[in-house]
This record gives C-alpha cells, sequence and structure tokens, in this order.
C-alpha cells in the first residue's frame, strides 16, 4: 500500500534522502536505481503546504495573507526562505559539450554550428 508524502516526510524528519525504486502505479513495471528528489519535493511539509496555497490562490500575497491570517512581510519572508532553498533554474542554458557532440555526430548540426555552441 503507498504511503501519503506525508507520512514519508514524518519518517524521514526532513532529512535528504533518495528514492532507489519506483513503481508504475496499476502496472508491475518497477524501476530500481537511484533517484534524487525534485527541490519542490525537498521541501519541508510545512514549505510545500505554504507552496500550494500560493500557487492556488493564482501567486496573489493578498490572499495568501488571508488564508493563513499572517501580515504581508510575513508571507514575503517565508517566499524568500523558499526561494533561498531551491536552486535557480536559467530557461535557456547553454547546452553541454557532450550535448552538442552527440548532436553533431547524428548530423542534427553542423561542425559551424557545434562550434558557435561551444563558445
Amino acid at each position: 500500500m503507498a504511503q501519503n508524502w506525508q507520512e514519508l516526510t514524518n519518517l524521514t524528519q526532513d532529512k535528504d534522502f533518495l528514492v532507489e525504486r519506483v513503481r508504475l502505479e496499476d502496472s508491475d513495471i518497477a524501476i530500481e536505481g537511484s533517484f534524487e528528489l525534485p527541490p519542490l519535493a525537498k521541501l519541508s511539509m510545512q514549505d510545500q503546504i505554504f507552496v500550494t496555497v500560493f500557487i492556488q490562490s493564482d501567486g496573489s500575497i493578498k490572499e495568501t495573507e488571508r488564508l493563513f491570517g499572517v501580515s504581508y512581510p510575513t508571507i514575503k519572508s517565508r517566499l524568500k526562505k523558499i526561494a533561498r532553498q531551491l536552486e535557480f533554474v536559467q530557461l535557456n542554458a547553454a547546452p553541454s559539450k557532450s550535448d552538442v557532440l552527440k548532436r553533431l555526430d547524428k548530423g542534427e548540426i553542423s561542425v559551424d554550428e557545434a562550434l558557435e555552441m561551444l563558445k
């Protein structure tokens, strides 16, 4: 029987952990390995609840204030604390050398394009 995320968080006491087995729901397919959790899943349960409420209120600080019964500075402080725990996501990250070389090897890009990407 599957345990919910809150039970897992309680068991691990907010300590870092790796997932070593994943089973597809409604299937006998299981994958074993060492899987790091996504950044949002690494947040404490309280921070996950806060982020969920904030998102469900369409990112409205005013609505989040009302739901939690706290002030604007408290909400801003909590958001900043959570943001510091998350890595900055770079949307237009440069491709790695190995990715460029793989694309070149597959003929997806020319030598000149590969050189430009590696600059």
